[in-house]
C-alpha cells in the first residue's frame, strides 16, 4: 500500500470518531478560533504516550489561551479507551477513539503491527495535526516511531508566533515526480 501525506494546505482529510466524553468528535464540525489541534497517539500500551497526554492535560489552558482546541486520538477500541481512562489522569482532554485504518491512513500516519504485548494488532503511530477552522492544514508532524515527539513548549511558543505574526503555511508544494 502506497504511504500518502496530505500537504499543508490542503482540505484536511475527514475525522470522525467516538470520544470518551459521549459525543462523536467530528473535526469537520468543531469551530475553534484559531486552530484545531489533533494528537494522534498509539494507544494505552504506550507508555510515552501516556506521559504526553498527561502534559497536554496539564497544557490545556495555555491552548485554550490561544483559542486553539486539542483532541486527541487513537485507534484503541473502546474497551481500550475506557482502561486508558480508568488508568492515565487526563480527565480534562478531550480523547477520540476507534480511528479507522483508512482514516489514519489518509491523514498520512504510520502504521504498526503488534511487535509484542500489550500492543494491539494494528495502530497508528504518532502524529500531531494543526488544522485552520476553515478546515485546511497549517501543519503536520509524522512519525514512525514513538520517541522523540515535538516538545509541547515549543508547538504552543510556535503557535503563538504564528498567530501573533500571521505566519503563513510553509511546504505547500508537492514532491518532485
Amino acid at each position: 500500500m502506497n504511504h500518502t501525506t496530505p500537504l499543508p494546505g490542503d482540505h484536511a482529510p475527514a475525522l470522525k470518531v467516538s470520544t470518551l466524553a459521549g459525543p462523536t468528535l467530528d473535526l469537520s464540525v468543531v469551530t475553534p478560533k484559531s486552530f484545531s489541534v489533533v494528537f494522534f497517539y498509539r494507544g494505552v500500551h504506550c507508555p510515552i504516550c501516556k506521559s504526553q497526554m498527561q502534559e497536554l492535560a496539564e497544557k490545556l489552558p495555555d491552548f485554550d489561551a490561544l483559542g486553539i482546541e486539542v483532541h486527541a486520538v487513537s485507534m484503541d477500541s473502546a474497551e481500550r479507551a475506557k482502561r486508558q481512562s480508568d488508568e492515565w489522569k487526563i480527565a480534562d482532554l478531550p480523547v477520540g477513539y476507534g480511528l479507522a485504518e483508512e482514516s489514519a491512513r489518509a491523514w498520512g500516519l504510520f502504521i504498526s503491527t503488534k511487535a509484542k504485548d500489550p500492543e494491539p494488532d494494528l495502530f497508528a503511530e504518532p502524529g500531531i495535526a494543526v488544522v485552520y477552522p476553515d478546515g485546511r492544514i497549517y501543519a503536520l508532524y509524522l512519525q514512525n516511531v514513538p520517541f522523540a515527539r515535538p516538545r509541547l513548549d515549543d508547538l504552543l511558543g510556535g503557535l503563538k508566533f504564528v498567530l501573533a505574526n500571521d505566519y503563513p503555511v510553509r511546504g505547500s508544494l508537492p514532491a518532485a515526480a
